[in-house]
């Protein structure tokens, strides 16, 4: 084998153009190619299967039985191809009888040989058939030959789409062929209602001719493209206009660390080394980004990924010739964009005056692009499946993202219910505007103290919005999180100081930060990586701890912030009460540092820990004493309770808040707290939604911390209730609680007229 992988595929590519260019039958053609790549890559076997109608076929074949082809088939999913067909993932195996999925074929002969290495040949995104070689002898093909394989597997694409060999379309239809009003689901990631008609925001891009004649001038055409997509990209941050600063600014900054990234361009130039066109070697390096996103658990790597892939995009576009986006065209009505993906840049290109709102094949709640749409006040649905087969370009559509669902081609019954919903829910937010002002005070005269939650500068502004009393929860880690490196302390207490101005003297409590686990970062490497239950893993106060130079910045960032204010702190993830003493201890002495140094400080420190862990309950007598407040997380708290991880669909029955089990233990908390004169908070989820915060009052929990959205449904609950009433039903309930708490509940407040809506 050749030295590199660039040399191993260039060496095939230019014996596959001459066979390519011939007037020759496709099955021919094959037939050399399988020839080739075998010889070039010393295989006895080089196999080539064709996705026909949904059945994978061995078309070509050299060291097979020749009278195997097209009599070997195979299901997806079946055998070692089926799993790479299915997967679009490569397998690299020393002994393939030994992987669970190996399938014998008897007809094929292939019993003599043990390694087995095979790469999905992809056309537009789908896995389109399968090239696969094998060995004698028992060894794992080398890197640089999987990489080379991968490389002619895009230049096979081209020949057998050409020769109509394959489905082009993947199965035959690239659109369901219907004008009938559906409805599609989708993942809620920016909320709020929005009509306007179907665009797309660009075409799909094929890339036709993947093996270069010129190697120097597809380079040349690449070093040109990325200076034009810089340039594009310098534009648009300087352009950009969010009226006020925030974490979406510091979004741009790392999305255009990407478009610098001389590590991307580099592999790039590797792709064209390899003999590929420019178009084929942007499509090359990022079909291996695509794979990679596939391969990555950390949600935040992933958008980090798709950054990327909006940027091969676009250097896709420019190099080609086709830049026109629906942003270049401009849009002439209404809009709801629709795309498989969006990058920030590519959003912030749009007029806002006539984009509506954004529905999303994937994206999710940690996207770049979720943080500026949230910025611009655009509505997003994610993860909304069957986009390309279902809308069509210039269908009508109503997107519902606070229901999850977008209607299209809705009927006019639809989209007058629609409008009927808007107005209502419209009405609903000016009642609840109107109680901005009005205390959240029961009718018995008890004061509910009632809070938001936030993890961006923008986020305060929901203070004045609502009327909360103050922050709750205020997320630090979510500029750990945006940014490429970790943040300075000076950026830091850049962010404090400006949270606590905006908050204007109501208080504010600073989580310190909650990263590891399944909230990992590029540049922060731990031991505990790859760990098979993040949530309950090397995260929050247990890695602040071990990595004490990363919790010292911040408590010198956070304590310089809080000059002459009362700064209130929290520690995430407490398990143990000498945990909290250690973390206290730790700002206590960057302190007493900060002090011999000079510097002006916080007029008082109130220290807190947060109850998420059920073994903190056990420690109360330990903890109480040492701390100023306690808030309880009921998020994390409940799916340890019941050992039910809250994003299983199958265990969401068993998620309740509204349990006994859940209701009985934080009663447990509340009482000795309550006693010991520390106050409690709920800052999770539970505390949002009016039903759930009923009970908690009915506990004894008089201190909510929730969604700046949350704030006008619970305050409208807490001011129709009388506390009472409900603390005398609460305590006959949880004595001999029904299995169904939630409906006893909610018969109660229907009786006692609560407002629940």
């Amino acid at each position: 084998m050749p030295a590199t992988a660039a040399a191993s595929a260039r060496e095939i590519l230019v014996r596959l153009h001459d066979v390519m260019a011939a007037r020759t039958p496709a099955q021919a053609k094959l037939n050399q190619v399988v020839g080739i790549i075998g010889e070039a890559t010393d295989s006895e076997v080089c196999s080539i299967y064709l996705l026909r109608e949904g059945v994978l076929e061995l078309f070509a074949t050299r060291g097979l039985a020749q009278e195997a082809v097209h009599v070997t088939k195979l299901a997806l999913g079946e055998g070692l191809v089926g799993t790479i067909a299915e997967r679009g993932e490569v397998l690299n195996l020393d002994e393939a009888a030994s992987h669970p999925d190996f399938a014998y074929k008897p007809e094929t002969g292939e019993e003599r040989f043990h390694s087995f290495a095979g790469v999905p040949i992809i056309r537009r995104e789908r896995v389109v058939g399968v090239l696969a070689v094998q060995h004698v002898e028992q060894r794992r093909y080398a890197d640089i030959e999987i990489e080379a394989l991968q490389t002619v597997a895009m230049v096979l694409s081209e020949l057998i789409a050409n020769a109509g060999l394959i489905d082009v379309a993947g199965g035959g239809r690239d659109r369901i062929q219907s004008t009938a009003a559906v409805n599609l689901p989708g993942q809620k990631l920016v909320d709020g209602m929005a009509s306007g008609a179907a665009v797309f925001h660009q075409p799909r891009i094929v890339v036709e001719h993947t093996v270069a004649e010129d190697t120097d001038a597809e380079r040349h055409r690449v070093y040109a493209a990325f200076d034009k997509m810089r340039e594009q990209i310098d534009r648009i941050a300087r352009e950009a206009e969010f009226g006020v600063g925030g974490e979406h600014l510091e979004v741009i900054e790392t999305y255009k660390m990407f478009a610098y990234d001389e590590g991307w361009a580099r592999r790039i130039n590797e792709a064209i080394d390899s003999g590929l066109t420019a178009e084929a070697a942007i499509e090359r390096v990022q079909q291996r980004t695509r794979q990679r996103m596939r391969q990555i658990d950390d949600p935040l790597l992933a958008d980090r990924m798709h950054d990327l892939e909006d940027l091969s995009n676009r250097l896709l576009r420019i190099v080609s010739g086709q830049v026109g986006t629906a942003a270049q065209l401009g849009l002439r009505q209404d809009t709801i964009l629709i795309a498989r993906n969006l990058g920030p840049a590519e959003l912030l290109e749009y007029d806002r005056r006539r984009l509506k709102g954004v529905i999303l094949e994937e994206g999710s709640l940690t996207a770049h692009v979720t943080i500026v749409a949230r910025a611009m006040g655009v509505p997003v649905l994610g993860r909304v499946r069957n986009v390309r087969r279902t809308i069509a370009e210039g269908d009508m559509l109503l997107l519902d993202v606070t229901g999850g669902t977008v209607f299209v081609r809705p009927s006019t019954a639809m989209e007058g219910a629609f409008d009927a919903q808007l107005q209502l829910r419209q009405k609903r937010k000016a009642a609840f505007a109107a109680l901005r002002d009005l205390p959240p005070e029961t009718k018995d005269g008890h004061r509910i103290t009632l809070m938001v939650n936030a993890g961006l500068r923008d986020d305060v502004a929901a203070l004045d919005l609502t009327g909360a009393d103050g922050i709750g929860l205020f997320r630090t880690e979510f500029q750990f999180l945006v940014s490429a490196t970790l943040p300075q302390r000076e950026r830091q207490q850049r962010l404090y100081r400006e949270v606590l101005d905006a908050a204007g003297g109501r208080p504010v409590v600073f989580r310190t930060v909650d990263i590891g686990g399944d909230k990992a970062l590029p540049y922060l490497t731990v031991e505990a990586e790859g760990e098979e239950n993040p949530a309950m893993g090397w995260r929050a106060l247990r890695l602040a701890l071990e990595r004490s130079g990363l919790m010292k910045a911040q408590a010198r960032a956070l304590l310089e912030a809080g000059a002459g204010r009362t700064l209130n702190v929290m520690f995430p993830m407490v398990s143990e009460a000498w945990e909290f003493d250690e973390a206290k201890a730790l700002f206590e002495a960057q302190r007493d540092w900060l002090v011999q140094r000079g510097k002006r400080l916080p007029n008082e420190v109130r220290y807190g820990a947060m109850l998420e862990v059920p073994a903190l309950a056990e420690q109360l007598d330990l903890l109480l004493p040492a701390i100023d407040f306690l808030s309880i997380g009921t998020n994390d708290l409940t799916q340890f309770l019941f050992a039910a991880d809250r994003a299983n669909p199958k265990l969401a029955e068993r998620y309740d808040w509204l349990s006994s089990s859940i209701l009985r233990f934080l009663r447990r908390v509340v009482e000795p707290a309550r006693a010991a004169n520390v106050p409690v908070a709920v800052c999770g989820e539970m505390g949002g939604r009016p039903l759930e915060a009923m009970a908690l009052i009915g506990i004894g929990i008089d201190r909510l911390s929730i969604t700046p959205a949350a704030v006008g449904p619970v305050k409208a609950m807490i001011r129709s209730l009388d506390r009472a009433a409900l603390t005398a039903f609460m305590t006959g309930l949880l004595a001999t609680p029904p299995r169904d708490m939630r409906g006893a509940l909610t018969a109660w407040a229907e009786a006692q007229r609560v407002e629940l809506a």
